[in-house]
């Protein structure tokens, strides 16, 4: 059974709709039953709900007999209203609650750390908004009484996936979606501002101008302020011509591969380019400066630098997206490694880091299986079986050779303030990682 309270009261069985109650407060009663799915209701707070602090002397009976037609409407479809105590309450099961679902949706997109996940659970969430909570039983005031938040919760998740989208390049989406909705809430200044930066970026500067106008004279005819802080910064930066408006915030030093962002290779080493995954090991860590965003960042990675085949990177994201609890808790143990590696590459005499890499080494070792390349060479490479931790394997395995071969006592640190990225010295006369500006910097600054 499916039940649909955003917009206007739906039941559904098998795909047909199912009459639950003629009466438009037995209907309501039912919602604020599923609203509450498995804890109990006071039969007091069912009558101050339905009858707005007015009851009429018979309500406790009429509440009773609602819930005996329910009961009976609901019997055929396996849903159950107990009574408990001086109450009741629809009993939790197979059936779908469509509020329950948009509130999880949202709070998984708000957890997702990859860009493209946020926006699948974004979109999801928001496919089941038909309106207003109740639209057809419940006025204004019931509905703030019943989850005031539902409509801010779901402006929000507008907000939110509009700033992934921008993120991701994606511009003319953001327009598609917020012209509408900035119809009903011209004074809504995130939204404005992700308009404007949409807009801006599909070559409609005049017009994103034009809308903080048009925002601008709101805010003050019906509120009496000024525009926030940020919404006026985007403004002088677009009077300004900020280059920067013009692009997605791509980290520094980054190349696109599929959907993702990767930092430009430095180190000519695999286990040396995992950890240089974090931008600013040295200095500061600025925002937007963590390389490994989510786990589909992690599958791209590897498969990049041929740790992986680029048809096994993209078998993991699909069973990444199947399974995000797992794979966030690979994404997690991925991390770690990468800390405990540049701490063991960095201090040689660091007990502790050699033992937390050499654990996750051996662990590698143990799912590897010999296999033959199309050059005609054999090589290790880690076995399927390791499932959502194929990368870390991979690059652990990379980690563990290094560290057994005299090469790694050639790593330097680029000693930049805010690098600090590791690189191979063979030469013994590089001093600066090979993105050339860390130096450069240094030495501008020397004169």
């Amino acid at each position: 059974m499916d039940f649909q309270l955003l917009g206007p009261f739906t039941a559904r069985h098998q795909g047909r709709s199912v009459l639950l109650g003629s009466r438009r407060q037995e209907r309501c009663l039912l919602a604020v039953l599923l609203l509450h799915a498995g804890h109990s209701v006071p039969t007091g707070r069912l009558i101050d709900l339905l009858w707005d602090d007015a009851p009429p002397a018979s309500a406790r009976a009429t509440v009773h007999t609602y819930v005996g037609r329910l009961r009976a409407a609901l019997r055929p479809y396996e849903v159950s209203v107990e009574t408990r105590h001086d109450g009741y309450a629809v009993e939790r099961g197979p059936h779908r609650i469509d509020v329950q679902e948009f509130t999880g949706l949202v709070g998984q997109a708000a957890d997702a750390r990859d860009p493209a996940e946020r926006i699948g659970h974004y979109e999801r969430a928001l496919a089941l908004w038909r309106g207003p909570l109740l639209a057809d039983v419940a006025g204004d005031r019931l509905r703030s009484r019943l989850d005031g938040r539902l409509g801010e919760l779901r402006l929000s998740a507008v907000e939110r996936r509009a700033e992934a989208q921008l993120g991701m390049g994606l511009p003319e989406r953001v327009v598609a979606d917020l012209t509408p909705l900035l119809q009903e809430h011209p004074t809504r200044e995130r939204l404005v501002a992700a308009q404007m930066t949409a807009l801006h970026r599909t070559g409609r500067r005049a017009e994103a101008l034009r809308l903080y106008g048009r925002t601008r004279a709101l805010l003050a005819t019906d509120l009496g302020i000024e525009p926030d802080r940020q919404l006026r910064t985007l403004h002088e930066r677009m009077l300004s011509g900020d280059p920067r408006l013009d692009r997605p915030p791509g980290p520094v030093y980054a190349v696109r591969v599929d959907d993702q962002w990767l930092p430009w290779s430095t180190s000519g080493h695999p286990a040396l380019e995992f950890c240089n995954t974090y931008a600013g090991w040295g200095g500061d860590r600025l925002p937007g400066s963590e390389w490994l965003p989510g786990y589909a960042t992690l599958a791209v990675w590897a498969g990049h630098l041929d740790l992986i085949e680029d048809r096994q990177a993209a078998l993991l994201r699909q069973q990444a997206r199947r399974r995000p609890d797992e794979a966030a808790a690979a994404l997690d143990e991925a991390r770690r490694f990468r800390t405990d590696l540049y701490a063991c590459l960095t201090d040689p005499q660091d007990g502790r880091a050699f033992k937390a890499v050499a654990g996750v080494v051996e662990q590698a070792a143990g799912l590897s299986v010999f296999t033959r390349g199309e050059d005609g060479l054999g090589r290790w490479q880690p076995s399927p079986s390791a499932g959502l931790r194929l990368p870390l394997y991979a690059v652990a395995r990379a980690a563990g050779e290094l560290l057994a071969e005299p090469r790694r006592f050639t790593v330097r640190g680029c000693p930049g303030r805010d690098c600090g990225w590791l690189f191979l010295d063979e030469s013994g006369r590089r001093r600066w990682c090979s993105l050339g500006t860390c130096g450069a910097k240094r030495d501008a600054g020397a004169h």
